[in-house]
């Protein structure tokens, strides 16, 4: 089998890694943590999880959850760990961030196709190579991938991380645990405020100081992971019918309804630590210890890592990638992840994964596998080969519009995505039955 080299060992590159590997290539993974660390990143092991620990919805209703499913049924290592090591988390993935990095990356690290280099790289290896670095590529990579492109092929937009507290310093007594409309389990702690208190959290939080960021503008937020503060800026009312929404929360003792809802969702497994649902944010951290703890139910909360901002650089894939994530100048040439404009971490996978497979039967002399716009692993790759070529070409998550519909009318909307979803399915299982495709 042909060497591949792999760089970043993100999520992205983990998957990319893990799926060449299987199929019998010596694969070269280059990771520059530890010894070069991201803004973003605190932990030396690989797939780190930075802005949340939550995979998204779990129910094929919803256009992230198929995509996880048809994840699990291509033998995704991503959906493996994810499986191993689930938190509570009502209609959510959820995972326990440092085990599912942990078991992932011991997997990596394990498989005897695998070679670790553990350094910086600041031009593209030799031969074939995915390029999986992230939305924080290095500057000392940065150089050799605007060469490929002309500068207005090379975007960004402004990132934020949510802070994480200690359960312990939280006022259970101003709190309860439950999920929206009683789904799932109560696996959220919801923390209320009344119209006063929302009032003046608003207003402090939206008069906040703020970290300086070279460049930053509110215009050029990215609208899926707007800074709390931003929202805030918005409009009064902006986050009642955002993070803070109150619909289908009521106090289970008291039947009381509020006037608007901050949600914790656990972060570890051991229940100890939680994050700010939707508080991704840009301010000082002695301004996140005043302004959050005008919470009522966090007044006295501990702050174990507050939130952060940073720059987030992705490709104007639409005029530089094929359905496959290859450069179109150069078939040996593959990018992958949030690098590419998928926005999230699943999708950060499922793109590492089709840019591996691809390249993986290229490599043995064999037809690639067109994964159709009627999946949604294969309508993220259309999206990032032909969305918005003459426009405004942003990062976007996976989304039942950019799937082909149905072709028949179905009212109810529920109803009508779980059709599209068993569709899918029903694909990928014909897909994987093949065998050709088993490696």
């Amino acid at each position: 089998m042909t060497a591949v080299s792999v760089v970043g060992a993100g999520l992205a590159g983990c998957e990319a890694a893990w799926q060449l590997a299987i199929r019998g290539h010596k694969v070269t993974l280059y990771e520059m943590k530890p010894r070069k660390m991201t803004p973003a990143h605190t932990s030396p092991l690989f797939s780190e999880l930075v802005c949340s620990n939550s995979l998204r919805g779990d129910d094929l209703s919803n256009a992230v959850g198929l995509l996880k499913e048809e994840l699990r049924r291509l033998g995704s290592l991503m959906m493996r760990s994810a499986e191993l090591h689930r938190v509570p988390a009502g209609g959510a993935l959820a995972v326990d961030r440092e085990a599912f990095a942990r078991t992932i990356t011991d997997a990596i690290r394990s498989h005897p196709n695998i070679t670790i280099v553990e350094e910086e790289v600041t031009d593209f290896p030799a031969g074939p190579c995915i390029v999986a670095t992230g939305p924080l590529t290095s500057d000392g990579l940065i150089p050799a991938i605007a060469a490929l492109c002309p500068e207005d092929e090379f975007l960004h937009f402004y990132d934020a991380a949510a802070p994480l507290i200690a359960f312990d310093s939280i006022d259970m007594s101003r709190a309860w645990f439950g999920s929206r409309y009683n789904k799932g389990t109560a696996d959220y702690i919801n923390c209320p405020m009344d119209k006063d208190e929302y009032l003046a959290f608003v207003r402090e939080l939206a008069a906040a100081k703020e970290a300086e960021v070279h460049g930053f503008e509110d215009a050029g937020v990215f609208e899926g992971c707007m800074p709390v503060e931003v929202m805030a800026r918005r409009g009064e009312d902006t986050l009642r019918y955002g993070p803070l929404k109150p619909v289908g929360l009521r106090n289970p003792e008291t039947g009381e309804a509020y006037y608007a809802v901050v949600q914790l969702r656990r972060d570890n497994d051991e229940g100890s630590v939680y994050n700010l649902v939707g508080f991704q944010t840009h301010l000082t951290f002695p301004e996140q210890r005043r302004v959050f703890g005008m919470i009522p139910a966090l007044k006295n909360a501990e702050f174990l890592r507050y939130g952060k901002m940073h720059r987030n650089t992705f490709l104007n894939s639409p005029k530089l990638l094929d359905r496959y994530y290859r450069l179109r100048q150069n078939g040996d040439l593959c990018f992958a992840g949030q690098m590419t404009g998928v926005e999230g971490y699943v999708e950060s996978c499922a793109s590492g994964m089709l840019a591996a497979l691809e390249l993986s039967r290229r490599l043995q002399g064999l037809p690639p596998i067109d994964f159709p716009r009627a999946t949604a692993i294969g309508a993220m790759a259309l999206y990032i080969e032909n969305g918005a070529v003459t426009g405004d070409f942003q990062p976007m998550n996976v989304n039942f519009g950019i799937i082909e519909p149905l072709g028949e009318r179905i009212r109810n909307k529920r109803e009508k995505n779980t059709r599209i979803a068993e569709r899918s399915l029903a694909i990928i299982d014909a897909i994987t039955a093949k065998e050709d495709f088993a490696p």
